[in-house]
């Protein structure tokens, strides 16, 4: 059972979740494991780190439209973004945000086993 994905996320975006001020993760795609519980979080190029993880709190998916009217306030994101994030796509995801931690030093990819960043997400064996 596959409880924790690292999730590659651009540094401004991850900075935001773990601030407290993102609530919600935006993904075009979701995992389809429904046991996940942890997303620990890669902050992207340049930062490349490990750098804090959070619960899953859920996952939203629905019109692109309805979705954004349920998760606007705590987006972290512009509506330009999103609409240009989701072109072409009929449903949109969220991943809900709850207990943040940020990690005091951030890690290697290697602490966890993991050789290369990935594109979105991979499953973790912890």
């Amino acid at each position: 059972m596959q409880t924790h994905v690292l999730l590659s996320i651009k540094p401004q975006f991850a900075n935001l979740i773990l601030s407290g001020e993102k609530k919600f993760e935006f993904r075009r795609a979701i995992f389809k494991s429904k046991s996940v519980q942890k997303v620990i979080v890669y902050a992207s190029s340049p930062v490349q780190r490990v750098i804090g993880e959070f619960e899953l709190d859920g996952i939203l998916s629905d019109e692109k439209e309805n979705l954004w009217k349920t998760t606007q306030e705590y987006s972290g994101i512009q509506k330009e973004f999103y609409d240009s994030y989701f072109a072409g796509k009929d449903v949109a995801h969220a991943l809900k945000v709850k207990n943040v931690i940020r990690y005091e030093e951030p890690l290697m990819l290697q602490s966890f086993s993991v050789e290369r960043a990935p594109q979105s997400f991979q499953y973790l064996d912890i």
